[in-house]
């Protein structure tokens, strides 16, 4: 048996037999606007999904995301699924978060992570970064930057997920 024959039957072995497992998210405290604590997980059971989208207010994919969910975001509180916009601004940056929050009139829950707590525990580097979140704290979506048009992508896969 030739050697490439040999490795190619490795790899179908491998790839047929892999069971993929959900992703638990992360322990996290985060702060609401006001300062106060915002524990994660507990949050989750709360909801059927959770969406939790990291953003930066220099980042304009991500303004552009938020901006888009917002005419998507009433239907999906109504079938039980909750946005948690989570900036990574640093602590410099901070004082313009409320204020844009404000102006663009998000009625998501918005969180602070001045740390970069998140982007460690959850390994990604960029923003805008998406995640889908089930009552269970699984991970079972995500999704990194943003082009007109993934907020459709993620209704419909919100709507499968239901």
């Amino acid at each position: 048996m030739s050697t490439l024959k040999s490795f190619l039957i490795c790899i179908s072995i491998a790839l047929f037999s892999f069971t993929p497992s959900e992703r638990k998210f992360p322990a996290l405290t985060l702060k609401t606007l006001d300062g106060r604590a915002y524990d994660m997980n507990k949050s989750f059971s709360k909801n059927k999904l959770t969406v939790i989208s990291f953003w930066a207010t220099w980042c304009s994919p991500c303004k552009k995301e938020l901006d888009a969910m917002k005419s998507l975001y009433k239907n999906w509180k109504e079938s039980g699924i909750e946005v948690v916009a989570v900036t990574i601004d640093d602590i410099q940056q901070l004082n313009k978060v409320k204020p844009m929050v404000e102006q663009k009139k998000w009625d998501y829950t918005v969180l602070s992570d001045v740390n970069r707590e998140s982007l460690k525990k959850l390994g990604f580097q960029s923003v805008p970064q998406t995640f889908v979140v089930d009552a269970g704290g699984n991970i079972v979506y995500s999704h990194s930057g943003y082009t007109p048009g993934d907020e459709h992508s993620l209704d419909k896969k919100l709507k499968s997920m239901l």
